[in-house]
């Protein structure tokens, strides 16, 4: 604790000293009204916030925020779920009759993905489950008609929503089994606390056909794997504590796991480098890439943000290459104290204080992706070109707290 007492001195410090005697700001226009374009853009993001409790959209490109959707009470926000095919934004919302306490309801609430208006609901069993990340609570099958989240109470259930439907059609019993990841318009995988993996299959009317488990693939003791998955089609791959890389494809009538390759070389282990972050990995389809947060830490350490992002060919299971996170201590500061985060003084703040590293990244599926990063504290966004691992901007006040990153 003694650190991060100095490190916010520091910061404190360093906004006093940099916060001019007046702020000499334009006068702010209010009372508009925008409609978000008709096509979605593949540089947009999400950026969830659990204390301002709601999920904002902003372009890479500009910079610029496109708009918010409110989250209830949870620990933080789901991922919005976008259906391009009918035009509508997902979000699973819990609320309680007495603010923070009384009768629990969960619902997924229905937006316009125009106006961001609520244009509907559905109330499914008030059982969410809510996690610090955020990652793999639910999901949207192929096809965006049926939306899946899990339940945790404390039993492992998913509940099963038809949002062409507008009702709840199922709730699986998954005990012992947890995260979903779509895997096709009527299939998701879920991991599973002895080493296994499992395929959940639906009927055509989402209800549930049957269950398929896989053999024991990793050992949930001596290296587990975390639910920090990336998709590349119905296969999902997973890392390990330890630095593993693990595949498993969900396409087929059982789960079918791919022998795990290694993330790190003998000489990087020994080195003490290791996987670390809230969403460390991220996955690029049509170039097959793989990127991951790094730090060096020992066991126990795999939240902590990493300085670096490391870069993978899958196909040939080698490293290509290796990203510096951004510091974005001066894009978080700059609102506050008033000064130009890529100006002097920006520069020196970024030069004099640690780069505290990244703990979330995401990246677009497009020909000239971009790589988002995010420090969990830190309220401001990086943008880096994904295949040259330049740093093209810093997107400032993107919120307060929280780990998630979300591509339409």
């Amino acid at each position: 604790m003694l650190h991060r007492a100095k490190l916010f001195g520091a910061l404190v410090g360093a906004c006093l000293f940099a916060l001019p005697a007046q702020a000499d700001l334009p006068p702010e226009e209010v009372g508009q009204v925008m409609r978000l374009p008709d096509t979605v853009s593949d540089h947009w993001v999400w950026v969830p916030d659990r204390l301002l409790r709601h999920s904002a959209l902003f372009d890479g490109d500009s910079g610029r925020m496109l708009g918010a959707i409110d989250s209830g009470p949870q620990i933080t926000p789901k991922p919005p779920l976008w259906s391009r095919t009918r035009n509508e934004i997902y979000n699973v919302d819990t609320t309680y009759s007495r603010g923070h306490r009384g009768d629990r309801h969960d619902f997924v609430v229905i937006y316009d993905s125009h106006t961001l208006d609520v244009t509907g609901e559905v109330e499914i069993p008030a059982k969410a489950a809510d996690t610090g990340p955020g990652i793999a609570l639910v999901g949207m099958l192929d096809g965006d008609r049926f939306i899946v989240v899990l339940n945790q109470s404390p039993g492992a259930s998913v509940s099963v929503v038809d949002v062409e439907a507008r009702r709840v059609v199922a709730e699986v019993q998954t005990a012992g089994c947890a995260a979903v990841f779509p895997a096709g318009p009527t299939r998701f995988g879920m991991l599973c606390g002895d080493g296994t993996a499992i395929t959940v299959h639906l009927e055509e009317n989402g209800e549930l056909d049957r269950i398929a488990r896989s053999s024991p693939f990793f050992d949930v003791v001596a290296d587990p794997i975390t639910e920090k998955g990336v998709r590349d089609g119905s296969t999902w791959r997973f890392a390990s504590f330890e630095g593993r890389l693990y595949a498993v494809d969900f396409g087929g009538d059982t789960p079918a796991p791919e022998a795990p390759w290694p993330l790190f070389t003998d000489d990087e282990l020994a080195g003490e480098w290791r996987i670390g972050g809230a969403q460390h990995l991220a996955y690029h389809q049509s170039t097959k890439r793989l990127y991951s947060v790094v730090h060096r830490g020992g066991p126990g350490s795999h939240k902590d943000p990493g300085p670096e992002i490391w870069v993978y060919d899958v196909a040939t299971h080698k490293k290509v290459d290796v990203f510096s996170a951004p510091n974005l201590i001066a894009a978080f500061l700059g609102p506050q104290a008033g000064f130009d985060a890529e100006g002097a003084v920006g520069k020196v703040l970024n030069f004099v204080l640690p780069n505290m590293g990244v703990h979330s990244i995401v990246v677009t599926q497009d020909s000239k992706p971009l790589l988002f990063v995010r420090h969990a504290d830190l309220g401001a966004l990086g943008v880096l070109d994904a295949l040259s691992g330049e740093h093209l901007r810093d997107i400032d006040e993107t919120g307060l707290s929280g780990m998630l990153l979300v591509v339409p």
